[in-house]
């Protein structure tokens, strides 16, 4: 194929921005604006006679424009329109369902702690590992047969038989079951009970509530007893649940729904006559327990006949309470009640029932002794129960039950159960649970008072530590009086020092560290800190504490933001040795990071926080190994990087390359940190450069020097080929912008050796994806540079050009891609671009080929010379594409080729002219051609051919005909 010769055409690139500019017109808006909003005025809707003919008028702020959703729908969007049209019932209902959660919200707030969320703490605390048993009913098939009878009296004497069939031995008894055993036999009760009221079998589910109910009366395991009430409850909440709703079902009619907040005078006789029956058959139940249970799982129905029906059955039902003898079992029923009260009952009606929730716990006030009776003491005996144990079982029950008293209730009445709780004997447990369920105000303003009554506890009952946990808790949340702060924590500290059980004293110590990073400086905090190495390292018991060391490590470095302060508590760094397991070495390090990196203002360079950083830093980097995942190493490398970004000497700039050296060597395994290394580097680079103006002196050159020489060592040192291409390009023009020529030319050198390795797929985020594009993008970035690069005295006219070319033309390019030819296309844009006289852009004080050369002939020679090689290499690829099936590829490559000669080739040279009337005709040759864009182009030829200097264009534009598609 004969070489075509090339012509670059002369650019006067400043002519050429002032053309491209965009002309700057006044504009007066006036009352107008696009973006200004418009105001509609709805007015009535004129109906036509013609269907689906509406008239409709609006005003604006413009008279001009209208709005075009009014003018369509005549004021009334779609979801107004659809909402008019809805069931007025069924909206109401709603709006009263809605309205109802927004008073339930407004009553109950975020403050109240749910039982919903109470439970899973219950269940995972209380276990056990002794065998439990449990009844399981049998089924009977007098329930069907009663299904068929039509007398209501045979029908009731039916059910009357079948419950007596229940407490005649209709059950089995299941024994030696283990914890997950038993849970899941509950679970299987709970779904029978589902399946039965599905299936219509009302009394073969009052059958399993029953017996599930009686399962609260066993104390056999009474460790389990806490988890145990838990389940079985939440089979009563279900069935509460489904005898609600089936009342409430009954009371909808073909005319109307009732609405949530109804009367009892709205509720249908059919309604009413089934929830007496239910209460009926409650009532039939001969056994104390589960009598009030079930009673209390339907409590709720009482709305169906009486406005004051709750409101009378609470005080029987607390009274009934009193028939139970197990102080545990009768502790868990008054919880149970204050339950109902909150969540079945519902706050609407709460505040009616604070009388009789508080005469429930002043009920068990009286009955408190009993815990400490002979009965009591004769059964954990024979379980092998110790009484500290014993009476933590108490807790969740009475927390509840203070929780549901307290909530909202003025301070007289919180100071008079406070009073009462005092004034009983061993009220330790008492005293715990007033300090779990009162408001942390409440308990902080009298932290002395409560000081005073856990001295007077009996330790043998309930350990006092536990009551100090306690009264820490709440001063985390709430401050005491200034005055006492100081006593207070001598007075707490004086009891948890004395602590030999090593659990015992870090669950406290975990709490009340919060209270003194809150209240005191850091030399009360290093006292803290130098106490708990001092109980948790003998016999190595931090071992058995690594969450609770780790949550006071946050409850520091939470208080203080200073981390200059900080690191100069004494004991805080030895604090960190206790964590000797590495996983949580390292979560702990993380932690220390994230809040540096969240609360550091300013750069630092304090020594102090710099050797504990990197002392932390390192510890990160030195847990990662072959089995780390990449996810954490991205984690790990984030917070390396962002220490290191806020490390700053200010101008001693030799002292932040030395930094930058050091923290080198010591992350040598996370290539994200040396990247960041890198780009800092460079960044120093740019910043000594400012600092001198562009004017380096001998010790600044020599400095600079060393910063380019510390990239190219570290750069090879990377896995990811396209991560060293872009350093090896930035880094080069950083050395160019600091005048280091060889320096600059060693970095390019690098990276066109660099591009054969680039392998045809590469790993994106977990991804194999072809490689081509990336590299297409790097090549066209280093064009870019090239251009302003001065040639090397010592290689020869365009010798990294010419190298890059050799590069292109031995890599494998895909048979489907066409990225090697819009290399080439780059290539000759830069040759053109280095034949003019002045190049485009430059560096400052670098001279580029431009003023090296001066226009010189030769160099002008060897420039066309390349742009011929780079013009047939072009010519080739299009020729080979000429088969059938990349006949659409030939069309768009000679089109891009035909747009190039046109902005950078002189067309007024014939061979040039010629070819680029041959890629036209090349390019719609064979119907492939856009045809839009090839029209668009030749009124731009025409258009450009009106400009001075540019009237040879309108030759080639009548050369170039637009064939049509047939």
């Amino acid at each position: 194929m004969a070489a075509f010769p090339w012509h670059s055409r002369q650019r006067n690139y400043k002519t050429e921005f002032e053309s491209c500019s965009l002309e700057a017109v006044p504009l007066d808006f006036g009352d107008y604006h696009p973006l200004k909003p418009i105001t509609v005025t709805e007015s009535k809707t004129k109906k036509m006679g013609r269907k689906g003919s509406t008239s409709s008028t609006s005003s604006s702020s413009s008279s001009s424009m209208v709005d075009p959703l009014s003018s369509v729908l005549d004021g009334t969007d779609p979801l107004s329109m659809f909402a008019a049209t809805a069931d007025p019932v069924t909206t109401t209902s709603n709006m009263d369902s809605s309205r109802k959660k927004r008073d339930d919200i407004s009553t109950v707030g975020t403050d109240f702690e749910p039982w919903s969320s109470k439970r899973g703490d219950i269940l995972a605390r209380y276990t056990t590992t002794e065998k439990l048993s449990i009844n399981l009913f049998m089924g009977s098939e007098k329930g069907k047969a009663a299904a068929s009878t039509s007398a209501m009296s045979e029908k009731v004497r039916t059910r009357l038989e079948e419950l007596d069939d229940l407490e005649e031995g209709s059950q089995r008894e299941l024994l030696n079951l283990t914890q997950q055993d038993y849970m899941n036999r509950i679970e299987e009760l709970n779904q029978s009970l589902k399946d039965a009221w599905a299936s219509d079998q009302k009394v073969k589910a009052l059958k399993i509530v029953i017996q599930c109910s009686k399962l609260l009366s066993d104390t056999s395991v009474i460790q389990f007893y806490p988890s145990k009430f838990v389940l079985i409850t939440d089979i009563l909440d279900t069935f509460g649940k489904l005898v609600y709703e089936r009342i409430f079902s009954m009371c909808v009619d073909n005319r109307s729904v009732l609405s949530d907040h109804f009367s009892p005078e709205n509720v249908n006789d059919t309604a009413k006559e089934t929830c007496l029956n239910w209460f009926f058959k409650i009532a039939s139940i001969r056994e104390l327990i589960p009598r009030f249970y079930v009673e209390a799982a339907i409590l709720n129905c009482n709305k169906f006949l009486s406005k004051t029906g709750i409101s009378e059955c609470l005080p029987r039902l607390t009274c009934m309470i009193r028939g139970i003898g197990d102080p545990l079992v009768s502790v868990y029923a008054r919880a149970y009640l204050c339950r109902v009260g909150f969540d079945l009952v519902g706050m609407e009606v709460a505040p009616h029932l604070k009388e009789s929730l508080n005469k429930n716990f002043f009920d068990f006030l009286l009955t408190f002794k009993q815990i400490h009776g002979d009965t009591v003491q004769n059964q954990l005996v024979v379980q092998g129960v110790e009484i500290p144990l014993y009476l933590t079982l108490y807790s969740p029950a009475i927390d509840w039950i203070l929780q549901c008293i307290a909530y909202h209730a003025p301070e007289v009445l919180l100071t008079e159960m406070m009073e009462r709780c005092k004034k009983l004997g061993n009220n330790a447990l008492l005293l715990n649970s007033v300090m779990s369920a009162f408001r942390a105000e409440f308990i902080a303003a009298r932290s002395m008072d409560f000081i005073g009554m856990i001295k007077e506890c009996d330790e043998s009952g309930f350990p006092k530590h536990l009551l100090f946990r306690s009264l820490g808790l709440n001063l985390a949340l709430a401050d005491p009086p200034e005055s006492d702060r100081l006593q207070i924590l001598n007075e707490a500290w004086k009891v948890i020092t004395k602590l030999k059980n090593p659990q015992d004293y870090i669950n406290c110590a975990e709490v009340w560290v919060e209270y003194t990073c809150r209240h005191f400086t850091k030399r009360e905090v290093n006292t803290v800190l130098a106490d708990v190495i001092k109980h948790m390292t003998p016999d190595r018991a931090f071992e058995d504490a690594y969450p609770q060391l780790h949550s006071i490590i946050k409850k520091v470095i939470a208080y203080f933001h200073d981390f200059s302060v900080l690191f100069s508590v004494e004991k805080f760094l030895p604090f960190l040795d206790m964590f000797q397991k590495e996983n949580i070495r390292v979560e702990v390090c993380k932690c220390i990071m994230e809040a540096f990196i969240k609360h550091q203002q300013e750069p630092t360079k304090d020594p102090v926080i710099l050797n504990a950083l990197l002392h932390v830093c390192k510890t990160m980097h030195d847990s990662v190994n072959a089995l780390t995942l990449e996810d954490e190493k991205r984690m790990l490398a984030i917070l390396i990087n962002g220490f290191i970004k806020m490390v700053s000497f200010g101008r001693d700039f030799e002292q932040q390359l030395s930094f930058y050296v050091e923290t080198r060597s010591m992350f040598c395994n996370l290539e994200p940190v040396l990247v960041q290394l890198i780009h800092s580097v460079n960044k120093l680079t740019m910043e000594t450069r400012r600092v001198m103006k562009g004017n380096h002196s001998r010790k600044t050159a020599a400095f600079v020097r060393a910063c380019v020489a510390f990239c190219f060592i570290t750069i090879p040192s990377l896995t990811g080929i396209f991560t060293r291409l872009n350093l090896y390009l930035h880094s080069g023009q950083v050395a160019l912008a600091n005048q280091c020529l060889s320096q600059a030319d060693a970095f390019f050198r690098a990276a066109v050796s660099l591009v054969p390795e680039v392998p045809k797929m590469i790993n994106i985020d977990g991804k194999m994806r072809p490689s081509e594009s990336f590299l297409l993008e790097f090549l066209c970035n280093l064009f870019s540079t090239l251009l302003i690069v001065p040639d090397h005295p010592e290689q020869g006219v365009l010798f990294l050009v010419r190298g890059l070319l050799n590069v292109i033309q031995d890599y494998t390019w895909e048979d489907t891609s066409d990225d090697k030819i819009r290399i080439y296309t780059n290539v000759l844009h830069l040759l053109s671009a280095m034949s003019q006289e002045t190049y485009l852009y430059h560096v400052d004080k670098v001279d580029s080929n431009d003023s090296l050369y001066g226009g010189d002939s030769k160099f002008l020679a060897e420039n066309n010379k390349l742009c011929e090689t780079v013009i047939t290499q072009i010519l080739e690829h299009l020729k080979a594409l000429g088969k059938d099936e990349t006949l659409k590829r030939q069309s768009i490559l000679a089109l891009s080729f035909f747009n190039s000669i046109l902005a950078h080739g002189d067309l007024r040279n014939n061979k040039l002219n010629q070819l680029s009337v041959n890629l036209w005709n090349l390019a719609q040759r064979h119907g492939c051609a856009d045809t839009r864009t090839m029209v668009k182009t030749l009124e731009y030829i025409k258009k450009r051919s009106k400009q001075p200097e540019m009237s040879h264009l309108s030759e080639l534009a009548l050369r170039l005909p637009l064939q049509t598609r047939t």
